[in-house]
């Protein structure tokens, strides 16, 4: 295990092919800056090619409380604009980057919080775990792609409510909302974090890299466009030589069938 020199404010080590990525301002409850923002593009947008599959997580009590209120000052539309634009740029390294993101969620999960969490794919939700958007109880709007991401996860009515009325959910209701994938006691969430990581790992690069970034395109595009691009995106994984290793493991039984198994 090795650790990168990428900012004071991310603990990234690496576990062979995985990456973790700490968010490291728990004295904040993580919130976040510009230049914890800048971290993590830096971080996500030079991943090394060695990297399979990445854990986020918060270090200390809470995954990310969001945005630091205490660093806002005021700024004209343009520069609000391109400050909005920061965080998308940001984000985007971690939905369409090198490798599949696991993120690890406990404690508050709150705003850009909430909105960092849902550029991962795939989310381990603590039992401390919590959820909400106030941007709409302080003058704000979401600015980190909430109103694309979260929408998706969650829906649009769901997410109005929350940013109208300020409303908190826990883990259990945030999982039945749709926000989380798994479910954990305190303290395991990255234990199990590297379970699905390590599985992912092991998936054929071309696989993965049509579920990260063809999958969400297709779901945006008309039935008849989607189709032709699932063909074109089916015919290329087909031909990944790590795909054709993996068919001839199942064919000689070292691989075993799908059946299954409770979580």
């Amino acid at each position: 295990m090795s650790q990168s020199d990428h900012s004071s404010l991310l603990d990234v080590k690496y576990v062979g092919s995985i990456a973790q990525v700490g968010i490291n301002r728990p004295e904040k409850r993580n919130a976040l800056n510009d230049d914890l923002i800048k971290a993590i593009h830096d971080c996500f947008a030079s991943m090394p090619e060695t990297v399979k599959a990445i854990v986020l997580y918060g270090i200390g009590d809470h995954f990310c409380a969001g945005l630091d209120l205490s660093e806002v000052n005021p700024q004209s539309v343009p520069e609000s604009v391109m400050h909005s634009r920061g965080w998308h740029a940001a984000f985007e390294h971690i939905q369409f980057g090198r490798a599949p993101v696991i993120a690890v969620m406990h404690g508050a999960v709150v705003g850009g919080g909430l909105e960092l969490a849902a550029s991962a794919h795939v989310r381990v939700a603590e039992e401390s775990s919590f959820y909400a958007l106030p941007e709409g109880k302080r003058g704000l709007f979401v600015g980190g792609g909430g109103s694309v991401r979260i929408t998706r996860l969650i829906g649009v009515s769901r997410m109005t409510d929350m940013m109208l009325t300020g409303r908190v959910l826990d883990a259990q209701e945030g999982h039945l909302a749709g926000i989380s994938h798994y479910t954990v006691g305190a303290g395991q969430g990255m234990a199990k974090a590297m379970e699905l990581a390590e599985n992912i790992a092991s998936n054929a690069a071309m696989s993965n890299y049509g579920v990260m970034h063809l999958l969400p395109r297709i779901a945006d595009q008309s039935m008849h466009d989607g189709m032709v691009t699932e063909s074109l995106m089916a015919a290329v994984a087909q031909t990944d030589p790590a795909t054709l290793d993996l068919l001839a493991q199942f064919l000689e039984g070292k691989k075993n069938k799908v059946k299954f198994k409770p979580q």
